[in-house]
């Protein structure tokens, strides 16, 4: 077989493996969703909202879809992960403040204490992140951020902490923008934080990352001009300042909202206040097994007031040990 040949056959095998995984994708886009309740909403409400001269039809331009991040699209126990973020930076720049080894909350992270650090409440934990997340200039922060997820591992599963999203959540993303949706993340998390990475694994760019912030300075250093990042807060993307966050950062009401905490209740609220139809969605952490089980006396994403109002309002809600196939990317079905 010539040069040509092996050329055309082997595109003609690509090809071939395109167009089977489009079927596959079009016959059925969320493969790691058992056929429940929630799978079922979720369509309905695609097929709904996107069908040309249905009364219910919307636009793309309006077609806004929030997403919460911790807890929603990746794991979030035993602690947020971006405090295991700031926990490990603690120990990092211990050194320059040999202060720390008597002054709490920083004696308990340098002792591995965390029992210690949860308990001083966010208090303690905004401590935390004012003394590690501040100082740098905006790039620098950013490559902190980057080369501390390439290699940092969760301390129960041993995966990195990018491994741990949620399959049948990176398949809904896919879904919803393949059917003219833009998709934002709206977290209590730092979108400093956030911004560098959720690109790559979620597919969703800086610019529609909205979450907490500390102030920023601009300087010039060195001749170049810089954005330093100061020790103060900004703005807190949490609760009642989640619908804030979107008003200011989208200027629209969103269609579907995507929570799994009381922390998201006011989002949820806010998106089903709309005028034309709205998808409510809560993740209900039911699976010991291959996740965590928690709801209502969790102390990390506790899920109480939410999980009552989406029973009297009709929201969707996902038992992730029923209608979830399988949890992380990397697992078999």
């Amino acid at each position: 077989m010539n040069r040509t040949r092996i050329i055309h056959a082997v595109l003609f095998v690509a090809v071939t493996q395109l167009v089977a995984a489009s079927v596959v994708l079009a016959s059925d886009p969320l493969p790691s969703w058992s056929d429940g309740a929630a799978k079922q909403s979720i369509n309905a409400f695609v097929r709904l909202t996107t069908t040309r001269g249905g009364k219910s039809y919307i636009p793309p331009n309006e077609r806004i879809a929030v997403f919460d991040n911790d807890g929603t699209l990746w794991s979030e126990q035993p602690m947020y992960f971006q405090l295991a973020f700031a926990l490990d930076r603690v120990k990092a720049l211990a050194p320059k403040h040999p202060e720390w080894k008597t002054q709490q909350p920083f004696k308990a992270v340098l002792e591995g204490d965390l029992k210690t650090v949860l308990a001083g409440g966010e208090h303690a934990i905004l401590e935390l992140v004012m003394a590690t997340h501040a100082g740098n200039t905006t790039e620098e922060f950013s490559q902190i951020v980057t080369n501390w997820l390439a290699t940092a591992k969760h301390p129960k599963t041993g995966r990195l902490y990018t491994d741990m999203v949620y399959q049948p959540m990176l398949e809904l993303l896919a879904y919803l923008r393949a059917n003219g949706f833009k998709t934002y993340i709206v977290s209590g998390g730092g979108i400093e934080f956030m911004r560098p990475w959720t690109e790559a694994i979620y597919g969703i760019p800086p610019e529609q990352v909205i979450g907490s912030s500390i102030k920023t300075r601009f300087e010039v250093r060195d001749g170049k001009p810089v954005l330093v990042r100061l020790p103060e807060i900004n703005f807190i993307d949490d609760k009642a300042g989640k619908p804030v966050g979107i008003n200011q950062h989208i200027g629209r009401r969103p269609i579907a909202a995507f929570g799994n905490s009381d922390g998201d209740l006011q989002m949820l609220q806010w998106t089903c206040a709309g005028k034309g139809p709205a998808l409510c969605l809560y993740v209900h952490h039911t699976d010991g097994q291959r996740e965590w089980a928690y709801d209502r006396k969790s102390s990390i994403g506790r899920l109480d007031k939410g999980l009552d109002e989406a029973k009297a309002k009709g929201w969707s809600v996902v038992d992730m040990k029923r209608d979830w196939k399988r949890i992380y990317p990397a697992e078999h079905k």
